[in-house]
């Protein structure tokens, strides 16, 4: 596991991260709450990290709502601040 989600987790443990408005309007088409993605980030699993990624250095990662659907779930590191961003959640194909 890389630096990058590991920051990411600590931030959020820490309640250091934003929901960006793109995330919100996600789970609100998709019908999940931003407490179900971050209630299942301890137990995600890393897809890749993407440090080059603009405008933030980003994770992309797979976990399981309390429902048990799969989703890809995708958090930025904001350097500056030392906070995670909800970037986006898609489901699985």
């Amino acid at each position: 596991m890389g630096k990058l989600l590991d920051n990411i987790r600590d931030a959020v443990r820490d309640g250091q991260y934003v929901v960006g408005w793109h995330a919100d309007e996600r789970c609100e088409e998709r019908g999940v709450t931003d407490w179900q993605i971050i209630a299942g980030l301890d137990e995600a699993a890393l897809v890749r990290e993407r440090p080059a990624s603009k405008p933030n250095p980003s994770v992309v990662l797979r976990q399981s709502l309390p429902d048990g659907t799969e989703v890809e779930v995708i958090w930025s590191w904001l350097s500056p601040s030392r906070r995670a961003k909800l970037v986006t959640v898609y489901f699985r194909d």
